[in-house]
This record gives structure tokens, C-alpha cells and sequence, in this order.
């Protein structure tokens, strides 16, 4: 398991019972997990947080607030600086989580050295894409079919300071993207992909997790340079081990390439109690440099 430990304005401050209770800055919300399902004696602090994500029945849910709050704020972790906004499908527009990804290809890209271009697939808000812009990489490609969660990682862009970085957005289906780079004959140093369980294109393209990774998978070697850096997949999708991601990366990369394989968990410590909180699983290739 691999923590995010070190957010000073996130914390996951208790869960249990489906649920979780989290402070994003001085802002408390309350929303469910369906990993956190232990049970636990609910304290005083759940009982008024400033929001709480109700789920409905009928599927969805929706936010009941104690106190108005703005209709975004934000984050900071180490240099780089998030908004965080409730949506009504229960997220924030952030995954705290990741940061212990970030970290990794942070500390990849500042050690190469060397020019590094970034592919980001399926890049939601663009946690990845400003952490590897930030770290020094010299293009990043964010790819996202959603146009409402690319503007929102264009925000995050000007709150990283990263305006005069190369940073290209596109909304476009990630396959269907990476089909076409590789007949333009375009190379990337490191890919980064969060695929979900299901999805679909800008133009209805369908995607599941576990018909469609392969030939992702498989795209993507067509575009990789010769002298890759990292290759990391995470996963929020149910019933998936990280031992699958593993295994495809050691089939795929490490024969080509050398360098090593590993996967795991991510997740967050709960400060309430020191358990901690599963969050989702990871796969990363990384070369010997």
C-alpha cells in the first residue's frame, strides 16, 4: 500500500460505516466510500460537517450544506495548487490519493536529465498533467473526453502557474487519440492513464475497462519513445487486482524495454484512528535511469 501522507490541506479525518469524513482546507465534507465498510461509533464530528453527500435510492444523491459555502476554493499540495468544488455526482474534482502518483513522476521527471514529453489519457482535472508540468517535463498532452473536467484542469493550470508551460488539452476519445498520434508518427517519453470502469467518448464511443485496456495497452506501445521513462495505469474499477496491472506491464514494457514493474494499492491514512483508507490500485513500469 502506498499513502498520500503528506497533505497538509487535505485530511482524511475518519471513516467507516460506507462513509468518510474529510477536510479539504478548513471546508469539512462528508460523502460515502464504499471502501470504508467497517464499522465504526460515530463521533461529534460527523454529526455538523459543513457538507454532507446524501445518496438517494433512486441512485445519484445530492448535498445538504449546514453553512453556504463558495462555490469553490482551494488546495494546495507542496507547489502545486487545486480547485476543489461539490459536484453533484458526491467527488470534489480532486483525488487525493493520487498525490503519492504525483510524487513518483515528480521525482522521475526531475532526475531524467533529459527532455520528457508526458501523454496524460483520460486526465480528469489534470492532477498528473500540472505535476509533471510543474516537475520540469517539457510537454504535457492532457487527453479527456469530458470538455467541462478539461476547463477545469485549464483552472488548475493558472492557479500551478503554469501558463507559460506546454501544456496541450484535448477533448477527444483517448483511443481513438492515441490511434492517431501514432500514424502522425508522435513519440512519448511517459504515459499516465486512469481508465475508468466504464465511459464513453465525445462522439459515444464506448468504453469498459476490461474489453478496451488491452488494445489501449497495445496503442500505446506505438507510441512510445525509444528511451521511455515510466508507464503508470491506475484503476478505480471494482474486482481488479493490482496483480493485473502488474502482469500486463511485465508482459508489455519490460521486455522491450528492462527496467521494473511494480503495483500495489493507494491510499490514505485516517487520522481519527491510524487505519487506513483503500482508495484504488496502481500499475507503473519505470525505467533503470
Amino acid at each position: 500500500m502506498r499513502l498520500s501522507s503528506d497533505w497538509k490541506d487535505y485530511e482524511c479525518i475518519s471513516a467507516g460505516n460506507g462513509e468518510k469524513l474529510e477536510r479539504w482546507n478548513d471546508v469539512i465534507l462528508r460523502r460515502p466510500d464504499p471502501q470504508a465498510m467497517w464499522i465504526i461509533e460515530n463521533d461529534k464530528s460527523w454529526k455538523n460537517p459543513d457538507g454532507f453527500y446524501h445518496r438517494s435510492n433512486k441512485g445519484g444523491g445530492y448535498w445538504d450544506f449546514n453553512k453556504k459555502l463558495p462555490e469553490y476554493w482551494t488546495v494546495s499540495y507542496k507547489d502545486l495548487t487545486f480547485k476543489v468544488s461539490p459536484t453533484n455526482f458526491k467527488h470534489t474534482g480532486l483525488f487525493p490519493e493520487q498525490a503519492v502518483n504525483w510524487d513518483f513522476m515528480m521525482d522521475k521527471i526531475k532526475n531524467a536529465c533529459r527532455p520528457i514529453k508526458v501523454l496524460n489519457l483520460f486526465a480528469y482535472t489534470g492532477g498528473a498533467t500540472m505535476a509533471c508540468s510543474k516537475a520540469g517535463a517539457v510537454e504535457v498532452v492532457h487527453v479527456d473526453a469530458s470538455k467541462g473536467m478539461t476547463e477545469w484542469a485549464k483552472e488548475n493550470m493558472h492557479l500551478c502557474n503554469l501558463d507559460d508551460h506546454k501544456i496541450r488539452f484535448i477533448v477527444d476519445d483517448c483511443l481513438k487519440f492515441v490511434e492517431r498520434e501514432a500514424r502522425r508518427g508522435n513519440k512519448y517519453d511517459a504515459i499516465v492513464m486512469d481508465p475508468p470502469s466504464y465511459g464513453r467518448g465525445p462522439n459515444g464511443e464506448v468504453w469498459k475497462f476490461e474489453k478496451n485496456l488491452d488494445t489501449l495497452i497495445k496503442a500505446c506501445l506505438k507510441i512510445v519513445s525509444d528511451k521511455p521513462l515510466f508507464f503508470l495505469i491506475n484503476s478505480y474499477t471494482t474486482g481488479i487486482s493490482g496483480t493485473v496491472l502488474y502482469n500486463i506491464l511485465k508482459t508489455t514494457l519490460e521486455p522491450v524495454y528492462g527496467g521494473k514493474v511494480d503495483s500495489g494499492e493507494v491510499g490514505l491514512p485516517i487520522t481519527q484512528n491510524g487505519l487506513v483508507l483503500p482508495c484504488g490500485i496502481y500499475g507503473r513500469w519505470q525505467s533503470n535511469d
